[in-house]
């Protein structure tokens, strides 16, 4: 099947995926085929993009939200594969905007081929992710996802938009990590429950868990920014804030009368790295970590809410354990 080992490993393995293990490897049998075209640049472009093993949230939840009623696995695996191909889409330009040198401990494909080539290799990834879903034949289903992709677009362009904005407040935060994190999560979900026929309080059930899951698992990811390992997120910490991207810690610390005035002048100067160091110390010797983690748990929370409406099923368990992941502590 052309699978990589640690990839099958991990889905043998991870106790979440238990429900859905054939189609996950389906799925991933699918992106294996995927890089075999006859453009030899394209095909070793596509090769380095998909031979990196990934933890595949997103399929997972389509293939877990198709499981609350008798479905097709032939649809379904179809659309689960274009949810990670426009996943994956979004990576290699996100790198390339943000000028990454790293993902998920490998060098992106920028910094190894250059910029034009990724933007290329991305476009072609964001093409074949609607032709598969275009094999759906669902209208709706097709029109979300070209939503999905002008909402992923504006997130990574609002983000831009908003860096280093001191002013930035925690509504245009969530607005912008729905854009550019939660849709696809959403859109994972209701594809998945829309092309098994499911009702529709099924559905809006599984849009309440998605959207929730996709906000707390961005916050994750922008507190691993300041207390996470090179190791663990696969690129430098303090990143994020480097880039000028102000994520909750910063926002959480710029309302607090004790930390204002301090980050307030450790980030007027853009350029000064040394500052901008000292400001990531600062956020991770205080309380403003936990906070933020605190509300980041209060979205799985919401997200696990969400199942309450869901029939009980092994799929039902999955969903509410990959939720309570995201509130382990971080070390």
């Amino acid at each position: 099947m052309n699978i990589l080992p640690e990839q099958q490993s991990y889905f043998k393995d991870n106790i979440v995926y238990l429900p859905i293990q054939e189609g996950l490897l389906r799925v991933e049998k699918k992106l294996s085929l995927i890089k075999k075209i006859s453009h030899p640049l394209m095909s070793n472009l596509l090769e380095y993009v998909l031979n990196t093993p990934g933890k595949r949230v997103r399929p997972a939840i389509t293939l877990l939200a198709a499981n609350f009623n008798s479905h097709d696995y032939k649809i379904i695996d179809i659309m689960a594969t274009a949810v990670e191909m426009l996943h994956i889409a979004t990576l290699i330009h996100d790198d390339t905007v943000d000028d990454s040198k790293l993902r998920r401990g490998k060098k992106t494909v920028s910094n190894v081929w250059g910029n034009k080539e990724a933007v290329l290799v991305g476009d072609y990834l964001f093409a074949a992710s609607a032709t598969y879903v275009c094999d759906t034949n669902n209208i709706k289903v097709i029109k979300r996802f070209s939503e999905t992709i002008m909402e992923l677009s504006s997130g990574q362009l609002r983000e831009k938009e908003e860096s280093f904005k001191l002013d930035l407040k925690r509504a245009d935060y969530f607005h912008r990590i729905y854009s550019k994190t939660a849709s696809l999560f959403l859109t994972s979900a209701q594809s998945g429950a829309i092309l098994s026929n499911a009702s529709d309080k099924i559905v809006q059930s599984l849009e309440q868990y998605a959207y929730n899951y996709g906000i707390a698992f961005q916050i994750i990811d922008d507190i691993l920014d300041f207390k996470g390992s090179e190791d663990k997120i696969g690129k430098p910490v303090g990143n994020d804030l480097m880039q000028g991207i102000i994520t909750l810690p910063i926002i959480l610390a710029l309302e607090n009368n004790n930390y204002r005035l301090d980050i307030n002048e450790l980030l007027k100067d853009y350029n000064d790295q040394n500052k901008l160091r000292e400001v990531i110390k600062k956020i991770i010797n205080t309380e403003l970590i936990d906070e933020s983690f605190n509300i980041a748990k209060s979205y799985c929370d919401k997200a696990i809410d969400g199942l309450n409406f869901l029939p009980p099923n092994e799929s039902r368990d999955s969903l509410e354990k990959l939720a309570n992941l995201l509130k382990l502590p971080i070390n």
